[in-house]
């Protein structure tokens, strides 16, 4: 008992193969996490946000570490 395959059939069973071999390829890139580029972007618009609480956190970071840099 064999079964014959119409070229048809093969080409909608190529087109199923191709179609479930490209999602998974895209599902592949949006599950690389990129945790330096999402931080700088919170940040980014964080800042955007509320300049003055960013203004504030940045000086109070350079002031700490200026602090703890001094050349004496």
């Amino acid at each position: 008992m064999t079964m014959k395959v119409t070229p048809s059939k093969q080409n909608a069973t190529s087109t199923r193969r191709q179609a479930s071999a490209d999602s998974a390829t895209q599902h592949q890139d949006c599950d690389q996490l990129q945790p330096v580029d999402d931080i700088v972007d919170y940040v980014t618009s964080y800042a955007r946000q509320n300049p003055g609480t960013a203004a504030l956190w940045c000086f109070g970071v350079g002031f700490i570490v200026g602090w703890k840099l001094k050349p004496w």
